[in-house]
């Protein structure tokens, strides 16, 4: 890529994610799209949340959890957590306490406090996983709570 190509590449990206900041949603799918394509976590995170939501696009559970997984499986802890929470809450997928844990876990192991937080609760009241009290006062001190609940 010669360096007038990146510059573009950049200014491409930085108008694309001032659109959704913008929340010119439409704008911000046009332009996002192609990055995702080009398996970009970030814009794949940002193209699943707006076909979640129907935010300049039709809602579209199918293209919602294509683009989320698509993230979540390169490592980007912010799309494991929300994948989690697909999975855990049914939204655009099979309710799946088993893969929500596992999804959690993932983006845990990478230190999102959101993610140890509902790991503990789940080992609380055996969601998903075989409760275990324990292992739930560890992730929550882990997330830097002193107690469970």
């Amino acid at each position: 890529m010669s360096a007038s190509n990146d510059d573009n590449y950049q200014m491409d990206y930085a108008s694309a994610m001032a659109a959704f900041e913008a929340k010119h949603f439409s704008q911000a799918m046009k332009l996002l799209s192609p990055f995702a394509e080009n398996g970009d976590a970030n814009a794949q995170y940002l193209v699943a949340i707006m076909h979640q939501n129907g935010l300049g696009v039709v809602q579209n559970d199918e293209q919602a959890l294509r683009w989320m997984t698509a993230a979540a499986n390169q490592g980007y802890a912010v799309a494991q957590h929300g994948l989690g929470f697909m999975y855990l809450e049914g939204e655009c997928v099979e309710k799946d306490g088993k893969k929500a844990a596992e999804w959690f876990q993932k983006a845990a192991d990478q230190g999102l406090q959101g993610s140890l937080t509902t790991l503990a609760m789940m080992y609380e009241q055996g969601n998903g996983v075989e409760q275990d009290t324990e292992k739930a006062k560890e992730l929550y001190k882990k997330a830097g709570f002193d107690e469970m609940g």
